[in-house]
């Protein structure tokens, strides 16, 4: 059993921290609790997506509590990682102190997906699984990246 003090702190960021930095959380939290405490925040917060509730829900992950912060409201956490999850917030993130290690893997962006509704949910279906595939190989795919 881990401890707290066995966890990394990552924080995931996108630009409105409405999907895929939310989606990410989710994922961290529900796979990965025992070694990873997830927290994500946005460039220019702009509320969860009910999409991609929704998605999170279908299997079974429940991120209708989580609220959208902007990044500046998480400056005293001292993170282990920084993620970003688009080219936009890779841009703008601001320098963590504490030796954060900044780590860009950008997904597309369903918010932005047109169409049916179901062709839009089908982008939020594959960030959400494009998320979890990423969130598997954690956090040794962060710790692979300091060793380079």
């Amino acid at each position: 059993m881990s401890t707290a003090k066995d966890e990394i702190k990552v924080l995931f960021v996108c630009t409105g921290n409405s999907c895929r930095s939310q989606i990410a959380e989710g994922w961290a939290s529900h796979l990965k609790s025992d070694s990873i405490d997830a927290y994500s925040a946005g460039i220019r917060p702009i509320g969860v997506s009910p999409r991609a509730a929704k998605v999170m829900a279908e299997v079974g992950v429940d991120i209708s509590n989580q609220a959208s912060k902007h990044i500046d409201d998480l400056g005293g956490i001292d993170f282990d990682y920084v993620v970003t999850l688009c080219d936009n917030a890779s841009e703008q993130c601001p320098v963590f102190g504490g030796g954060a290690r900044l780590i860009h893997r950008a997904f597309e962006d369903p918010y932005f997906a047109t169409g049916s509704e179901e062709e839009v949910m089908a982008a939020f279906r594959k960030s959400r699984d494009d998320i979890r595939a990423f969130i598997e190989t954690l956090p040794e795919a962060l710790q692979n990246e300091d060793a380079q």
